[in-house]
């Protein structure tokens, strides 16, 4: 992907790709930016290439850093510690203010029958462990697909070709 040039960039265009990269709406992107005339604000801007280019730059640690996070919760699904599970099966807990205490990142559902019984259940390990797999497969992606789609996209626009044009 290209190096883009922000110094052309106004903190209101910025403010806009910050928020396209969020909705993905270049109407919805300007009105919230503060755009008078939203609909051909969005057209405008996605007209121009260092707005391209930025939107193609957010969107692309925005996309890193969920993968970072996803990798992270999978890791943690894992490898994490069932302890406080197991806990919670041997102590009576009636006030769900408690279970805050405990760490049940790893369950995936706890149900108590009519018998009185606790059911724990736990979210796939081995299902975990085939996404960490597949993350480091597959971790080298860049957005550079989502600029294509981006850049043919707007250009395939009615509104944006005229606002392109003109």
């Amino acid at each position: 992907m290209e190096v883009c040039s922000t110094k052309d960039i106004s903190s209101r265009e910025k403010k806009f790709c910050e928020i396209y990269v969020i909705c993905g709406d270049g109407t919805q992107a300007a009105q919230t930016a503060g755009y008078d005339k939203p609909d051909r604000a969005g057209a405008a801007l996605l007209c121009r290439d260092e707005i391209i280019c930025e939107i193609g730059r957010l969107y692309e640690r925005h996309l890193k850093n969920a993968r970072q996070k996803a990798y992270a919760g999978y890791e943690r699904i894992a490898f994490g510690s069932v302890n406080d599970a197991v806990r919670l099966l041997f102590e009576n807990v009636t006030d769900t203010a408690s279970l805050e205490e405990y760490d049940l990142y790893n369950v995936a559902e706890i149900r108590r029958p009519k018998e009185g019984a606790l059911e724990i259940k736990f979210f796939d390990r081995l299902k975990a462990l085939e996404k960490l797999e597949q993350y480091g497969q597959d971790g080298s992606k860049s957005a550079s697909d989502f600029y294509q789609a981006l850049v043919g996209g707007t250009a395939r626009l009615p509104s944006a070709r005229q606002e392109c044009d003109s």
